[in-house]
């Protein structure tokens, strides 16, 4: 569970209840979005009493951030089960084509993460982003900051890469370049414009050959 909650729920019940309120927070990001969003409706559906609700999230926001970092640690639990899974994954490049693909995956079935992925709240499909999201997952660090730290730790796990500034800088600016990419790749369609997608693989390919063994 995730630690923006203001009390961690210890029992079976305490964390189904958890789960059905991000559940529905999702579900409603998708049906009317981040502003008409409230904390009432998301109990009622959630089929909890409103003070229950805060017992876990200070606020609307709070919930956001909660199903923001479950929505990190389900992509990056996606990503590593994909190398697992996969025989023939011999060289970074496949990596990059992984999680892109995963990435893309998750935005096209995932509930609420069209609008909400890994922090920053959409006010459409591709943005724009809705100021003051750019530091959801943390007070004191940018969204893509965190992402990038969680791919690092792939990369280095598998590549052997060597840990440094050089390689966190490197994936940083790739992680950036594949969010503002992709954000075109889905104004450009909803589910994903195909070929923006293939030149976002692309250009993250070369980027990191300069950087990655």
């Amino acid at each position: 569970m995730t630690s923006t909650l203001r009390r961690r729920p210890a029992q079976r019940r305490s964390v189904e209840r958890v789960e059905r309120m991000l559940d529905e927070c999702a579900s409603l990001l998708d049906e009317v979005g981040y502003e008409a969003l409230t904390t009432k409706e998301v109990a009622r559906r959630a089929g909890v009493p409103i003070g229950t609700f805060y017992q876990f999230f200070p606020d609307k926001q709070g919930l956001v951030r909660a199903l923001a970092l479950r929505n990190l640690e389900a992509f990056v639990g996606r990503v590593t089960e994909r190398i697992a899974r996969t025989a023939d994954l011999g060289h970074w490049t496949d990596l990059v084509e992984l999680a892109i693909d995963e990435f893309v995956v998750m935005k096209r079935t995932t509930p609420g993460f069209a609008v909400v992925d890994f922090g920053e709240v959409l006010m459409g499909p591709g943005g724009p982003v809705l100021a003051g999201t750019d530091r959801t997952l943390d007070a004191a660090l940018e969204n893509n900051v965190i992402v990038a730290d969680r791919l690092r730790a792939l990369t280095v796990d598998l590549l052997d890469a060597p840990a440094g500034e050089g390689l966190d800088r490197a994936l940083l600016v790739a992680v950036e370049a594949t969010d503002a990419v992709l954000k075109l790749a889905f104004r450009m369609d909803p589910d994903g414009d195909p070929t923006m997608i293939a030149e976002c693989k692309q250009l993250v390919r070369r980027y990191l050959a300069d950087h990655l063994p």
